[in-house]
């Protein structure tokens, strides 16, 4: 099974995390956090700065590795870096996305994540309850 490597960015803002619905393929209409897959020679931080800018012309700064997901789907096997980040520059615009919401740590369970995407809902939800 083919391996995809891709990052995602936990932008926080206050005690708000955005979240975007996708917009095309196979998990159209399936939220998640944006990001992107890694390029050859790219560092995972490099690969989220310039997913975040090229998806929703928003400068991020890259901040702590949350964990890895990794997550069978039947097609492909995915392995997802997740850093939080926040917002330097510029507001979210959707180049890709259907749809973004800003979810305080209540409302974390109010979207349909995608299912690599829920498996860490409950850490951000306890990341957020200590740095509260």
């Amino acid at each position: 099974m083919k391996t995809v490597n891709v990052v995602a960015a936990i932008i926080r803002e206050n005690d708000r995390i955005f979240a975007t619905q996708r917009g095309y393929g196979e998990f159209k209409d399936g939220w998640e956090f944006p990001g992107g897959k890694v390029e050859e020679g790219e560092t995972p931080e490099a690969a989220l700065k310039r997913e975040i800018e090229e998806e929703l012309e928003t400068e991020i700064e890259v901040g702590d590795y949350l964990t890895t997901i990794e997550y069978d789907y039947p097609k492909f096997h995915l392995s997802m870096k997740c850093y939080w980040a926040r917002i330097i520059e510029g507001k979210p615009v959707l180049l890709e996305h259907e749809a973004a919401k800003w979810l305080t740590r209540e409302e974390l369970d109010t979207v349909e994540w995608l299912p690599a995407d829920i498996t860490i809902i409950d850490l951000i939800r306890k990341e957020l309850n200590q740095r509260q």
